[in-house]
C-alpha cells in the first residue's frame, strides 16, 4: 500500500520543487530522504556539473519523474531540468506566481548559462526587470542556487528578427538576414561583439538558437570599417596566453590597434613582458590585419 501511496504524491509533484536530505553520496547519484523518510534519487546527469554535495546538507532539486525499478517505484529528480529554473523563478517573483508574467520558454547549458523568455500580460508590468528584481535582487539567490550559472532574461516577441537580436544579449547586433522557410540568420556584428555573441565554449549562440528554433551564423560586419577597423584583444586568447593579454590590458590596450600603435620598445618599458613575448604578440595581431 505504501508504494502506491508513494507513488500516487510524488506523480503529482512532478515538476514541483522538493527539498530533501543528503542521506548517501555515490558516483552516479545521490540518495536523498524526504521529510517522511521516503527515498528520492539525484542522478548524476540530473546535477550540475559544479554541485558537490554532503551528507546531512539539505537541498532543493524538482521532481522529474516517478519510475518503477523490480516494482518498486524510484522517484527522480533533477537541478539541470529548465523545469527548476522556471519554479526557482516563480518562487522568487510574485507576478509569475499570480499569472501577470508568463515564462515562454527556457534554455539551460547547466552551470553555464540559461535564457529566460518572458511576457507580461499587464502593460504596466516590465517582465524583464520584474524577474531580475531592483539590483539584481531576485535573480541573485537563482545564480547562487544554480552554481553561478548566468541568466539572461528578455523579453518575449513574435518577431523573429527580434527575438533573434535579444536572444543573442550580451552582444550588439549590426545587420540580419533571415531564410524564413530555413529558419536560418545570418547575423552580423561589429568585431569586438563578434566574441560576445558566440560565448564561452560557444554556449551563447547554442542557447540562442534553441531559443528561437533557428540555426544562425554570426558574421563580421567590416563595412565602412576600413579605417577604425579593430578587434578585441580576448578574441586572440587562442594564440596569446592570457596573462600576456591581462598584462597589456593593465596599461590600457584592450585591441589590437591599441598595441599595434605602440613601438615593441615603448611596450617593453611599460610592461612586464619580454622582448621576445611583446615581437610574437605583434607578429599575430598584425597578421590578423593582413587577412582582411
Amino acid at each position: 500500500m505504501k508504494k502506491n501511496v508513494l507513488v500516487k504524491k510524488y506523480n503529482e509533484r512532478v515538476g514541483e520543487i522538493v527539498s530533501a536530505e543528503v542521506y548517501q553520496v555515490w558516483k552516479k547519484e545521490i540518495l536523498l530522504l524526504d521529510e517522511e523518510g521516503s527515498e528520492l534519487i539525484l542522478p548524476k546527469s540530473e546535477q550540475i556539473p559544479q554541485d558537490y554535495f554532503k551528507k546531512g546538507e539539505n537541498i532543493r532539486a524538482v521532481v522529474k519523474k516517478v519510475d518503477m525499478k523490480n516494482n518498486s517505484p524510484v522517484i527522480i529528480l533533477s537541478r539541470t531540468s529548465p523545469s527548476f529554473l522556471a519554479k526557482l523563478l516563480e518562487i522568487e517573483v510574485p507576478e509569475i506566481f499570480d499569472g501577470l508574467i508568463v515564462i515562454k520558454k527556457i534554455v539551460r547549458e547547466p552551470g553555464e548559462r540559461a535564457k529566460v523568455a518572458v511576457e507580461s500580460y499587464d502593460d504596466r508590468i516590465d517582465p524583464v526587470g520584474a524577474c531580475v528584481g531592483m539590483k539584481g535582487s531576485r535573480i541573485h539567490g537563482i545564480v547562487r542556487e544554480l552554481k553561478n550559472e548566468n541568466i539572461d532574461v528578455i523579453n518575449w516577441t513574435n518577431n523573429v528578427q527580434l527575438l533573434i537580436q535579444r536572444s543573442l544579449t550580451p552582444s550588439k547586433i549590426t545587420s540580419m538576414e533571415i531564410d524564413s522557410e530555413k529558419l536560418h540568420a545570418n547575423v552580423y556584428l561589429k568585431p569586438d561583439q563578434v566574441s560576445l555573441a558566440i560565448g564561452r565554449k560557444g554556449v551563447n549562440i547554442k542557447l540562442a538558437q534553441e531559443l528561437t528554433g533557428h540555426s544562425i551564423d554570426v558574421f563580421r560586419d567590416n563595412e565602412g570599417q576600413s579605417e577604425e577597423f579593430d578587434i578585441d584583444l580576448d578574441e586572440f586568447s587562442d594564440e596569446i596566453e592570457t596573462w600576456v593579454i591581462d598584462e597589456l590590458k593593465r596599461i590600457g590596450c584592450d585591441t589590437a590597434h591599441s598595441v599595434l600603435d605602440l613601438t615593441a620598445e615603448e611596450l617593453e618599458r611599460r610592461t612586464d613582458l619580454e622582448r621576445e613575448t611583446i615581437d610574437e604578440v605583434m607578429r599575430v595581431l598584425k597578421e590578423e590585419f593582413e587577412k582582411e
